[in-house]
Order: C-alpha cells, then structure tokens, then sequence
C-alpha cells in the first residue's frame, strides 16, 4: 500500500500493461484495449481506486488506481509475452483475432476456448503484476504512438 504524503509523487510497485499487435486498425486498437483491461478490477480489486465526485457532489464510478501503460508489437513478440506471462502466472487477459467475428460474451469464451494455447491468434494482451515481471513480460514492444 502506498503511505505517500498528499504533496508527494504516488510511485507503485506494480503495473498494469496492454501489449496489443501492430498490425491493427485504430478502432480495434481501442476496441481490444478496451475488452481487455475490463476484468482486471473484478479480478483484482487492489487496481482500482476510490470513485469520484465533482464539485457539485454528482459521483462517478471509480476507475483504476494507476497508469495503463499501451505497448505495441509483432504477432511473434505478442505470442512470446503470452508465454512469459504464462510462465510468470500474472494475471492476464487475452483477445484473440476470432473476437471480432463474434457478438457476445458466450460466444467470445467459446471461441477462445475452442483453440488451444500455442494455436491463439492474439491480438491482445494484457497483464498485471510487479512492474519487473511486467516488464519482462513486454520486453521487445514499443509503447504505442
């Protein structure tokens, strides 16, 4: 937990990073992006923070505690962090290109689950953990433009 003054920087010891494929059309790069982050605070509850209110008291929803960092890559380097990620047991969210022909969240899970591990065609990444791990997991990406 971070015990930071509030006039000092939040720094944080974990990181939360979407690597998604490069070859991408821009509304699939935020599709995907966003698909994927969104179970991570029903998983992982510590990543999102407080909710929010303006001044005039109407409330938000609260969001995550720290920075997405977005990362680009190669379908080859995509399936290496898959496999890192893997070997690491981060958690991790995945897009497969077979997504994008289907409608709802029955049929997302099935598709997924009809292809074996080596064999997904991913698109999309993300993953959550110790910002060393995390950054293990996405050497050879590029933050995205």
């Amino acid at each position: 937990m971070n015990t930071a003054s509030p006039l000092e920087p939040i720094r944080f010891d974990t990181k939360i990073a979407v690597l998604l494929r490069a070859d991408l059309e821009p509304w699939q790069r935020l599709n995907v992006t966003s698909f994927l982050v969104s179970g991570l605070g029903t998983q992982i509850p510590e990543v999102v923070g407080e909710p929010y209110e303006d001044a005039d008291g109407v409330p938000y929803l609260p969001m995550f505690r720290q920075p997405v960092l977005v990362f680009e890559a190669t379908k080859e380097t995509l399936t290496t962090a898959h496999t890192r990620a893997l070997s690491r047991s981060l958690p991790r969210s995945v897009f497969t290109s077979d997504l994008f022909g289907t409608g709802n969240d029955r049929d997302n899970r099935a598709a997924v689950r009809a292809v074996p591990t080596a064999e997904l065609d991913l698109v999309g990444l993300a993953v959550y953990g110790p910002k060393n791990a995390v950054d293990k997991v996405v050497k050879g990406a590029r933050m995205h433009p």
